[in-house]
């Protein structure tokens, strides 16, 4: 019974923090604004964009991109400038390459 309980609790906080975000055309709109930077060792998360949402699991920078606002998660905006930005991401090319670098931007995505 005790790990049938934390199986569901596992479930629940992988589902409370899936990561479909939208991209918006306004910074009010937003929930998080968003700086792409040039190299990895700049970034606060390194993100992969996964073609299927059962393959996003967690606040790991595995993103999920919908089609409607209400589908998201997050609503994100790009900012044109490192310094109006709440994260700095970097797109990775494997999935497994996915995740944060600096764990005190975490609370930006959950």
């Amino acid at each position: 019974m005790k790990k049938l309980l934390i199986l569901l609790l596992l479930l629940l906080n992988t589902v409370a923090h899936a990561q479909k975000v939208f991209k918006v055309d306004y910074e009010l709109q937003a929930d998080v604004t968003v700086y792409v930077v040039e190299y990895e060792s700049q970034c606060d998360l390194k993100v992969f964009y996964v073609p299927y949402m059962n393959q996003i699991n967690g606040n790991t920078g595995k993103w999920f991109k919908v089609e409607y606002k209400a589908q998201a998660d997050f609503n994100i905006f790009f900012v044109d400038y490192k310094n109006q930005c709440d994260i700095k991401i970097y797109y990775v090319k494997y999935k497994s390459q996915a995740g944060w670098k600096n764990n005190s931007k975490k609370h930006f995505l959950e």
